[in-house]
């Protein structure tokens, strides 16, 4: 009797190849090619992917916070004027109090974070116990928090004279690499450690498959999603910080896409709209399609503003593979939960066995 088993259960290359951040960076490494046949050394050199990497360190940081927040099936359409609000808060205290010694820059730090986080926590006392909606809640911030940056600013962008901030963020190397993409890579380790490693991660997984189910085992929802949108609030104002160190001074009108770029990025990188689905790595891998498009545009002297029509096919396109990827999800679900029919009885065999 032969006694070899067949293991049907996917290999772990094929889990891995139906996973959308994979396919997301293929698409990635196409573009690099495409742009590395096209603009040649230009586009290949050390000094382009360092800018690069400037430019994706603020949105980094606050793609960890949205991916955390859209994987609850939640949204945060507030994160740029948030981050807007935070430096000017920020600027304004370091230039009250003068002087670029690290308590000036300190005081800069904890003040941007304190103030994302009273967005954040405003946004998840509203969403999670007033029970309004994400969106409504988000867009009325998004427009409140901007209002009060102009308010506070008259309108004006603030210059930070704290230069041990703005050296750190433009002249400080640590291994060779810039300072502010490392510490945003450290950021988004620690948050994907603490997504796909701990219990808080999958208590989010949890919310966002089926927020119901996850209150009946015992996850408290409204206090889950209240940190979620507080802990997004704060790398708002970590976001502003690495913004003021970067330009050495706030924007008040340039950040009116911030929004958009960070939700685009993350839902790109394969995190569903619709909750419970998502990774840190696709995040990333989504942030670098639209800045390595805008740098490659430039280097071979397309119009960048093709660059908005590229990264809005491919959000289509993500969006359309992550319906078809749950649609297939449920038709399994519906096969494999429907019962199995009993072979019905030939009339000769229930003759016979009237007769036994």
């Amino acid at each position: 009797m032969s006694t070899d088993f067949v293991d049907e259960s996917p290999s772990v290359w094929r889990r891995l190849g139906e996973t959308q951040a994979v396919w997301i960076l293929a698409v990635l490494v196409v573009i690099v090619a495409f742009f590395a046949i096209a603009g040649g050394n230009r586009f290949l050199s050390g000094d382009n992917f360092s800018l690069i990497s400037q430019n994706l360190a603020v949105l980094a940081v606050l793609g960890v916070g949205m991916t955390f927040v859209i994987i609850t099936s939640g949204i945060d359409l507030s994160i740029g004027s948030v981050l807007v609000f935070a430096s000017v808060i920020s600027a304004k205290l370091m230039a009250a109090m003068g002087g670029g010694g690290a308590g000036v820059v300190i005081v800069g730090i904890v003040s941007a974070m304190v103030a994302g986080a009273v967005w954040g926590w405003l946004n998840g006392f509203l969403i999670a116990y007033a029970k309004i909606p994400a969106l409504i809640v988000t867009l009325g911030t998004l427009s409140a928090a901007l209002g009060l940056a102009y308010v506070l600013s008259k309108g004006v962008n603030i210059s930070v004279d704290a230069t041990s901030l703005t050296d750190f963020g433009i002249y400080t190397r640590l291994l060779g690499l810039p300072a502010l993409p490392l510490l945003a890579l450290v950021i988004v380790v620690v948050g994907g450690i603490a997504l796909h490693r701990t219990r808080f991660g999958r208590h989010t997984y949890a919310i966002g498959s089926n927020q119901e189910a996850a209150r009946r085992v015992g996850i408290r929802v409204d206090r889950h999603l209240m940190f979620i949108y507080l802990l997004t609030g704060i790398l708002g104002g970590v976001g502003a910080v690495m913004y003021l160190a970067q330009f050495g001074t706030t924007t008040i009108g340039g950040q009116s896409l911030t929004n958009l770029n960070v939700i685009a990025a993350v839902v790109i990188g394969g995190t569903s709209i619709f909750g419970g689905y998502g990774s840190m790595f696709g995040t990333i891998v989504g942030l670098f399609i639209p800045a390595v498009l805008q740098s490659g545009f430039v280097i071979i002297g397309v119009d960048p503003f093709w660059q908005g029509v590229a990264v809005g096919a491919v959000l289509i396109a993500a969006v359309y593979v992550d319906q078809s990827r749950r649609a297939a999800a449920q038709r399994g679900a519906r096969r494999s939960s429907r019962p199995k029919e009993t072979p019905r009885e030939s009339p000769r065999q229930m003759e016979g066995s009237n007769q036994v």
